[in-house]
């Protein structure tokens, strides 16, 4: 059988067979089955332009248009037969469209390339995977806001969220105890990130929502076809510049692939300080089973699976992203094969990150915390910067009041006590500014309190992140 009585798109000036090896290497259908339902709208909103353009009848177009009804139906009721000829996603639905309606399905492709056709397809594809994947983020932020918040959310499972805003344990700088913080600041910090995330995303789904059909495979189109019909159609924002960039740049690719790295590095940050927290060192929060799993050897185990698998989808989906980098570095302009790498590093970055948004929200909204371990892990040579503060408010140059600091907490290290058990005598021996009130520095409440200015970790500062964030919830859910 020859290549041009085949199906394919492409026949012609082939004689001969391909090689089977060539033609399954060659293949994307297994992979790009899944932007059916983009492909069908392309050609229902492209053979209007046709019509349009006066390159099919109204009634050729008629029955194009309901055939395309057919074949999405097929696939939505998962019918729909792949045969060993459909290279892919486009030679599939063409293919089967001339087996339903006959000759006119020959003229659909008229003026159009897959080159124009496929990343119109990944565009409509992507653009919808923005909006669910922000809205899973979105969820997740609010899940943190709440916690944080210590209002109790709608589910009764999280009533044991309520004053979680009160609770203080260590912060950590080089992994070494640093200042008393509020666990709700700490959840606060990944909202942040997250909240930066979603911003991002929305900043490129807007350079997403471009439509490159009607460019051709390079130097556009010879007929009348009307661009700005199929973008309204389509409901793109705009219509691309240049028909050899629209067809041969995957930036929009690249971008989100950057971002899903970049949203999983935060997320992996988090469940490492999470798988921290739950062993039994810390102790400071316990997982649900729901999110743990257990050894198949030793039955004591309650491992945190679910966050080393949140930290290891960072590196899955990195690889993907400088995978897909090292691709395009040595293309030449234009649309070349090397470009069909890109689907799966969509569509795998795509499932990657919805998971870990999923699989987070649900650890993050089930967890118990252990308020009492977390605050007895609080000691007072955290507060040695408070006592150097101490000594800035009776006067002294920062820079000075430190090395006062620092002094004493040698001397309690010398005599191999807590930072606290030294003596005003002994404090006022490293500087006569030390007096009776010093004991108000040992005061791990007072400590937090005093970081009130926006972004610290007071309760009226947590408190004013809180109303932040739910006032960004609120305009991103408009």
């Amino acid at each position: 059988m020859a290549a041009s009585e085949g199906g394919k798109l492409w026949g012609g000036r082939f004689v001969g067979d391909t090689d089977p090896v060539m033609e399954k290497f060659n293949a994307s259908i297994a992979y790009d089955q899944r932007m059916w339902d983009a492909d069908i709208r392309g050609s229902k909103a492209y053979v209007k332009a046709l019509e349009k353009a006066k390159l099919v009848t109204t009634e050729e177009m008629t029955a194009i248009s309901q055939g395309l009804d057919q074949v999405s139906d097929e696939w939505s009721r998962g019918v729909f037969m792949i045969k060993p000829g459909d290279e892919d996603i486009h030679t599939a639905n063409e293919r089967r469209l001339k087996e339903l309606i006959g000759a006119p399905a020959g003229k659909l492709h008229t003026g159009r390339s897959r080159n124009d056709q496929v990343v119109t397809d990944m565009r409509l594809w992507l653009r919808n995977a923005i909006s669910t994947l922000t809205e899973n983020a979105l969820q997740l932020i609010s899940t943190l806001v709440e916690r944080a918040a210590a209002c109790p959310l709608v589910s009764s499972v999280t009533c044991f969220f309520l004053r979680e805003i009160d609770v203080l344990f260590p912060g950590y700088t080089h992994m070494q105890r640093a200042q008393p913080i509020r666990w709700s600041h700490w959840i606060l910090s990944h909202a942040v990130a997250l909240s930066r995330d979603v911003d991002q995303l929305q900043e490129i789904k807007k350079r997403v929502d471009v439509l490159p059909l009607g460019s051709g495979a390079i130097a556009g189109t010879p007929f009348d076809i009307d661009r700005e019909l199929l973008r309204k159609e389509l409901d793109f924002n705009g219509i691309s510049l240049n028909s050899m960039d629209a067809t041969g740049q995957r930036d929009f690719v690249v971008e989100f692939l950057f971002w899903a790295s970049l949203c999983l590095t935060h997320l992996s940050k988090m469940a490492e300080d999470l798988m921290l927290y739950s062993t039994k060192e810390f102790s400071f929060i316990a997982l649900s089973d729901a999110y743990s799993t257990g050894s198949s050897l030793m039955p004591q185990k309650k491992n945190a699976d679910s966050l080393e698998l949140i930290r290891s989808k960072a590196g899955r989906v990195f690889g993907r992203c400088a995978g897909f980098m090292m691709t395009l570095k040595g293309l030449p302009s234009t649309y070349n094969k090397d470009l069909q790498e890109d689907k799966e590093a969509m569509f795998d970055c795509y499932d990657t990150v919805l998971a870990v948004l999923q699989v987070t929200t649900g650890v993050m909204s089930t967890l118990k915390i252990n308020q009492s371990v977390m605050e007895a892990a609080l000691s007072p040579d955290m507060l040695a910067t408070d006592l150097a503060y101490y000594l800035v408010r009776k006067g002294m140059p920062f820079r000075e009041a430190h090395g006062m600091s620092g002094k004493a907490v040698f001397i309690a290290e010398s005599r191999n006590l807590a930072l606290n058990q030294l003596t005003v005598e002994d404090l006022s021996a490293i500087s006569p500014l030390f007096g009776g009130d010093v004991s108000s520095v040992w005061d791990y409440s007072s400590s937090v309190e005093q970081y009130s200015a926006p972004g610290g970790t007071a309760k009226s500062s947590v408190a004013a992140q809180v109303e932040h964030l739910r006032t960004w919830l609120k305009a991103q859910a408009q």
